[in-house]
């Protein structure tokens, strides 16, 4: 049997793309969620129809499991352990969420690489020749984004009874597989985390490593590059679904991810109702303060005078254009100033090592502000918005980043910070009127402001903000020595 629970859920318009591509989609869906409830002859309702409407709504608060939630009506997700007590030999498809479907298969699941299926086979249904049950998934969680999610491997989740044809198996496990892609946007390292690290922490954290990892879209770069986050969620080395032919026989399955909202974890939403994204920071400070050390990287803070400013720097677009002079006026208000230069080369534990032992961070928006990952909570996260990226930025870095207990500081520039400026007359939408030329899309938002522009900063304007940080961290650090 396959369970389908079709709750409708509208999430609030918090998204990512490669970075700001879906911002375009998102916004337009909620926009039109807003007009729907702005609908200017909602005041014309019938007062017998509102009064039973309201009544049914009063109905759904005392029934437990009230038909509102089922219905979606709250735009809240639904609980998520309604699949995970499904029985064996049945396939559960979650498909209730915006961002991502999530299938569990219990019993006992084969793989079957050659035609990309996982296949569940019950012996209640006698040895017949066709298959009982199908479900197709691609998991990666951009579901919304059909561009992307196109070119994801899609997957066949069967329930077949045909015990004639069903292959022995060449490995068994005695441990539940997490099946995932790193294709559609991996080789971003905000996508990386936020599409795949931090959903893969929701996703087996319950396993405490007793998993096997199936990887769809298998790319060794990428098992070198998060080794270390793989090693501390899994037992187990990680298997390539495509590459791997044998066939690997699991006792449990869930194929796709859960994911809640940008760079942040919804405790209500997970298995045990109380990880939060704090835990989740705690599991970076496992993963790469060992290699850290091993680096020689000073990884905690030392009893100090100075506070200490990491500037993140950019190569190419968006690049600080005087870095040097912003440096030297964090050394003066007070600061112990770095410059931090990540290439594509940098060990995540390098970048890790400078970061947790800093107590400030500035850096232009950018998927390199994924990093306030690293910052401890308490510390202060200043991120520099150019123009055209108002929306993005906050979104996917400001609130996550309060989130996770940090002080955020957003820096919106002037017209007269932007290298844009010296490019297009002054009453121009590039410059006038951002959002306008966002409207266009994303090609459009890519090649004008994320490609095309440089932040020059007014440092005079700039100073209040390094103060505020300033003062910021002084003050706690005097409550901390009481």
């Amino acid at each position: 049997m396959v369970k389908h629970y079709l709750i409708r859920h509208h999430p609030k318009p918090n998204s990512n793309s490669s970075t700001l591509e879906s911002q375009h989609s998102f916004k337009h869906h909620h926009h039109l969620f807003m007009e729907y409830y702005n609908f200017p002859n909602y005041k014309k309702s019938k007062p017998k129809l509102f009064r039973l409407f309201f009544l049914f709504v009063a109905l759904c608060f005392f029934c437990k499991y009230s038909l509102c939630f089922h219905l979606g009506l709250f735009g809240t997700n639904p609980s998520p352990t309604h699949c995970s007590s499904a029985v064996n030999n049945n396939i559960c498809c979650d498909r209730t969420g915006f961002r991502s479907d999530v299938c569990y298969m219990r019993g006992d699941v084969r793989t079957h690489s050659a035609s990309a299926s996982l296949v569940l086979h019950d012996p209640s249904l006698g040895n017949t020749t066709t298959q009982s049950e199908e479900e197709l998934i691609r998991p990666y969680t951009r579901k919304w984004e059909t561009s992307v999610m196109s070119t994801i491997d899609e997957l066949h989740l069967v329930v077949s009874g045909n015990q004639s044809r069903r292959s022995s198996c060449d490995v068994v496990h005695d441990v539940p597989a997490v099946v995932f892609s790193t294709g559609g946007y991996t080789g971003n390292v905000y996508h990386e985390f936020n599409d795949g690290i931090l959903p893969l922490f929701i996703t087996s954290k319950r396993f405490n490593k007793k998993v096997v990892f199936l990887i769809v879209e298998y790319h060794n770069w990428w098992v070198t590059k998060y080794a270390d986050v793989v090693s501390r969620l899994s037992d187990h080395p990680p298997i390539d679904f495509s590459g791997d032919n044998r066939t690997h026989c699991f006792p449990e399955a869930i194929v796709g991810l859960s994911i809640h909202d940008e760079l942040s974890i919804d405790p209500k939403r997970t298995h045990d109702n109380r990880t939060t994204i704090f835990h989740f920071r705690a599991f970076l400070d496992e993963v790469y303060r060992p290699r850290a050390r091993a680096l020689l990287i000073q990884v905690e803070q030392t009893p100090q005078s100075k506070p200490r400013l990491t500037i993140v720097s950019r190569n190419g677009s968006r690049a600080i254009t005087n870095e040097r002079e912003l440096a030297a006026l964090g050394e003066r208000i007070g600061f112990k100033v770095a410059i931090l230069r990540p290439e594509r080369t940098t060990e995540l534990a390098e970048i890790y090592g400078v970061l947790n032992a800093s107590d400030a961070m500035v850096g232009v928006h950018g998927a390199a502000m994924t990093h306030f990952l690293f910052m401890r909570p308490g510390t202060v996260f200043v991120q520099v918005v150019p123009l055209g990226t108002d929306w993005a930025a906050e979104n996917y870095y400001g609130e996550p980043a309060v989130k996770m207990g940090l002080k955020y500081i957003g820096y919106k520039i002037k017209q007269k910070e932007s290298s844009l400026y010296m490019e297009y007359e002054r009453d121009d939408p590039v410059l006038s009127d951002p959002e306008s030329v966002n409207a266009k899309g994303w090609e459009t938002t890519k090649r004008v402001y994320l490609d095309g522009q440089n932040v020059s900063l007014d440092l005079k304007r700039f100073r209040k903000r390094l103060v505020r940080a300033y003062e910021y961290l002084m003050v706690s650090k005097r409550r901390l020595l009481g």
